[in-house]
């Protein structure tokens, strides 16, 4: 119990926290940034480590000088990568072991099928709109592997993905993450970086449920 406690307050307070450990450590920050992102995106039962409020905070440091803005992104995005390419690769190499396939009741052959026909044709979208789902983020890439989507493919979205989530969010923390308003609600922002965009997938699961004609 005392872990989720001490967790649940670092992801509320990331800032505070960070911050003191940048006075402790130092450069060491960078390490341990580039350890949380690829742990959060790269190992499938690791999905409620920070991630979006993480490249925010972290971008308001870089605001102020606590880090440097080119080296944060781009060890940031190279975690956020290999992260995926991890996560892939155990889907890929572990979800037919697990399954054991047709000699497995837990495998279906039909909708293996569908899954892999969906992440080749849409599994794009999915993976680079993923990125930006808390927990989503950390099963898609996953699941892309268990459906043997093809690596070349994911590879190109997995990239993709992941410069446009980790450059987007700390570049919009370093411009805006020191504003008093923001610094003063940080903590409902934490909130709402975590709960809105579960809030959107859900409300479009249930609309299209809702909208699915009867067989």
């Amino acid at each position: 119990m005392e872990i989720i406690a001490y967790l649940i307050d670092f992801i509320l307070h990331v800032d505070k926290h960070l911050e003191a450990f940048v006075i402790a450590y130092g450069v060491w920050v960078y390490a341990l940034l580039f350890v949380i992102i690829f742990t959060e995106t790269g190992v499938v039962v690791m999905p409620f480590l920070p991630g979006d409020s993480l490249l925010f905070v972290v971008g308001a440091m870089c605001g102020v000088g606590l880090m440097d803005y080119p080296l944060t992104v781009l060890l940031l995005t190279a975690a956020a990568i290999l992260g995926n390419q991890c996560n892939y690769t155990i889907g890929r190499y572990f979800g037919p072991r697990v399954f054991k396939w047709e000699n497995s009741k837990f495998f279906n052959r039909d909708a293996f099928d569908k899954a892999h026909n969906f992440y080749e044709k849409h599994g794009g979208f999915t993976i680079i709109a993923a990125r930006f789902m808390p927990f989503l983020r950390t099963f898609a890439p996953f699941v892309a592997g268990v459906a043997q989507m093809t690596r070349s493919k994911f590879t190109i979205f997995d990239v993709t993905g992941g410069v446009l989530w980790v450059f987007g969010i700390v570049t919009i923390g370093y411009f805006f993450g020191n504003i008093p308003f923001v610094k003063a609600h940080l903590d409902k922002i934490i909130w709402a970086l975590i709960l809105v965009p579960g809030l959107i997938v859900l409300g479009a699961s249930l609309k299209s449920k809702l909208n699915k004609k009867p067989d």
